[in-house]
């Protein structure tokens, strides 16, 4: 295995482009950085399949000692096993596919060199983290991605919104970290060691014991789990640390491609993943994961109904797919987990990349009211779009009088997902598994919808301020122009083209589509044995993470409308997106006038971001001025720094007046030192 090419190669590649920069030029910056991918990606493939086939096996690389601190002992190592190889090929084929599309979608920009720099750097930290064999080789992973996803969000850095966006996902990660950081310090107090064979090997016998904790004792592996899990939530964008994920959409649109496919949300599932047998020891934090994963699910799915930029809409989705995968962890289903993470990778990266097409044949307009009729415009993108959205619904034929299942890549995993919920027999698992079939049915509409209002009914461009800046000459809409605004009801704006004719994007945006359609086609058939199979999935994930056969097994049994729920749902979400928005396009408008408290609701995301303002950032920014103008400035200042230079230069201007330069006031001086001498001396 060439696993150290594998990491480092876009490493080496971020490093060039970066110090090079415009020194280099545009082309030679984005080939070195491309090629680099994928070579790495050539190199992932047959390291998944030879796990995949059993010719290879679970395998250390040690790079070089790196700490030494009494009982702390950390080589930086690679560890590649089953689930280590599913993550190297979802993160190199992603990002290499995203890197050869920034070719066309950045060729305006003027800082491609640092933008692609950026690319391979963030790719560089997800693999160290998937590749971690130690915690604080995970955790320096962990924040490598959170840095990286700092300097692409904010990538745009002229605009206003893209530093408040990076700067809130920055923040946000931070509070998450945090928790992590605790669970890792707790982790090394409890096993003595941050090698995760270790503390996996010892997990088990640590099960039903105690720590101490503010004065009390408790749980001492839910403790540690949970802490764990506020990282997973945080990297994740879970709900109560998800605020972060919409804004993110400020960044340039390959960028939320990678961030929401294939590296840093997918770092979460991943880490509860890993550290399975840590979880399997603790019910209570196994619940919490399932109950936080269907209420995610839940919550973002209502949110995305009702968004009207083409990026907030998949952008919600993938919180809401996030969802799924965390509670399928939380009732055992670790392969089914893994399996969606896998797929979600194919079709998500496709939907986030078919928008950014469609954007780019809009002249970087984003909300969805000015689209419409672009089918016949740009095909291709249509089609791959299409392809996208048969694959996150879920569209496909179960098993039936011993034929083959036949279905898109979201078929098999999110329902492996919903019905291991079902199977589970436990309270959490059957409240996710029908918190999972209505988040199906709303994730079908608010697909549907994003088809409809993009491809079908009639074309309403003229209304778009982009197109009539673009019609008119005016060239200031570059990509650094991209915005998202769903501050209007559901409604159509004016119907007309205004001479406008989009235009299919070039073939370097075109081909990754065409590859990701292939995923989004084909992953779940191809996979579904390997990864979620009772018997195959025992021998393919081979102790990389807990594998329940029962429960696979189970789910396998489950009753024949279990089975049904998701395909009932799924049609039902596409008839009433098409009822809405292609039948009647009234009745959007009619809703919102009907349920306008709800509408706002979901509209407004529940809320989430003024309650945070009034709780936290409101509250924190009264600190900051109290500290700054009673504690700085009228204290510390006054009384320090400005008050030592107000004593010198009340000193000065004294001193300065005896100065007089005149001969006899000299003299004068000298005569009244010379008498209070003689007086001190006879008074003795």
């Amino acid at each position: 295995m060439n696993i150290q090419l594998i990491v480092f190669l876009p490493l080496l590649a971020a490093i060039i482009a970066g110090l090079g920069n415009r020194a280099l030029g545009n082309t030679v910056a984005k080939a070195i950085t491309t090629g680099a991918l994928f070579v790495s990606c050539a190199l992932s493939w047959p390291v998944f399949l030879g796990f995949l086939n059993g010719s290879l096996h679970e395998q250390v690389v040690t790079v070089l000692p790196w700490l030494r601190s009494g009982d702390l002992v950390v080589d930086w190592s690679l560890r590649v096993d089953t689930l280590t190889a599913v993550m190297l090929v979802v993160v190199t084929t992603v990002s290499s596919l995203v890197h050869l599309y920034s070719w066309g979608y950045m060729a305006e920009d003027d800082s491609q060199p640092r933008f692609f720099a950026y690319l391979s750097l963030f790719t560089f930290a997800m693999l160290m983290l998937v590749t971690a064999d130690n915690l604080i080789q995970m955790f320096f992973g962990w924040e490598g991605v959170g840095l990286a996803s700092y300097l692409l969000i904010g990538f745009w850095y002229q605009k206003p919104s893209a530093n408040a966006a990076a700067i809130k996902a920055f923040v946000v990660n931070r509070v998450g970290d945090f928790g992590f950081s605790l669970g890792i310090f707790g982790t090394f107090l409890v096993f003595g060691t941050v090698s995760i064979p270790a503390i996996l090997e010892a997990a088990p016998g640590m099960a039903g014991s105690t720590i101490g904790l503010l004065g009390g004792r408790v749980d001492t592996m839910t403790l540690l789990c949970l802490l764990l899990f506020v990282g997973a939530m945080g990297k994740s964008a879970q709900l109560g640390l998800h605020t972060w994920l919409p804004d993110a959409m400020e960044g340039p649109t390959p960028v939320s491609a990678l961030i929401h496919a294939a590296t840093m949300v997918t770092a979460g599932v991943f880490m509860v993943c890993r550290l399975s047998p840590m979880f399997e020891t603790s019910d209570t934090a196994l619940t919490v994961v399932t109950f936080v994963g269907a209420a995610t699910a839940l919550f973002a799915a209502t949110v995305g109904t009702v968004q009207n930029d083409i990026k907030r809409v998949i952008a919600y989705s993938t919180c809401s797919q996030l969802g799924y995968m965390f509670f399928a962890a939380g009732v055992g289903a670790y392969g089914a987990a893994m399996f969606h993470l896998f797929t979600h990778a194919f079709f998500k990266a496709l939907l986030f990349l078919g928008a950014g097409s469609v954007i780019h044949a809009m002249h970087h307009e984003q909300d969805m009211r000015y689209y419409g009729a672009l089918r016949k415009e740009i095909p291709l993108t249509f089609w791959a779009m299409m392809f996208g959205t048969l694959a996150i619904t879920g569209v496909g034929i179960i098993q039936v009088a011993g034929l083959p299942s036949f279905g898109f890549a979201g078929f098999f995993s999110k329902d492996a997902i919903i019905e291991s919920a079902f199977a589970s027999g436990t309270t959490a698992g059957g409240i996710a598994f029908f918190v999972g079939v209505f988040a199906a049915l709303l994730t079908s509409f608010y697909s549907w919808r994003l088809v409809f209002l993009t491809f079908f009914g009639r074309p309403r461009w003229a209304a778009s301020e982009h197109i009539q800046h673009a019609l008119h000459g005016d060239h200031h809409d570059h990509p650094a122009d991209e915005h998202g605004d769903s501050s209007h009801a559901d409604v159509h704006p004016p119907v007309g083209t205004g001479g406008y004719h989009p235009h299919e994007s070039p073939w370097t945006m075109l081909v990754p589509l065409a590859v990701l359609s292939l995923g989004a086609i084909f992953a779940g058939m191809v996979f579904h044995g390997p990864f979620i199979e009772a018997a195959e999935g025992a021998e393919f994930w081979r102790g990389s993470l807990v594998f329940d056969e029962h429960l696979m097994h189970a789910m396998h049994e489950v009753p024949l409308w279990v089975k049904l729920s998701p395909a009932v749902v799924m049609i039902a979400g596409f008839l009433i997106a098409f009822a809405a928005y292609i039948r009647d396009t009234s009745i959007p408008e009619r809703f919102v006038g009907q349920f306008r408290v709800l509408y706002d609701f979901l509209l407004n995301k529940w809320y989430f971001d003024e309650l945070y303002n009034l709780l936290f950032v409101r509250p924190a920014f009264w600190f900051g001025r109290l500290f700054w103008k009673k504690g700085d400035e009228a204290t510390i200042d006054r009384f320090g720094p400005n008050g030592v230079a107000a004593v010198a230069i009340a000193g000065n201007r004294l001193s300065a007046r005896l100065q007089s330069g005149y001969l006899y006031s000299y003299a004068f001086v000298m005569l009244i030192g010379l008498a209070a001498a003689a007086t001190w001396v006879m008074a003795r």
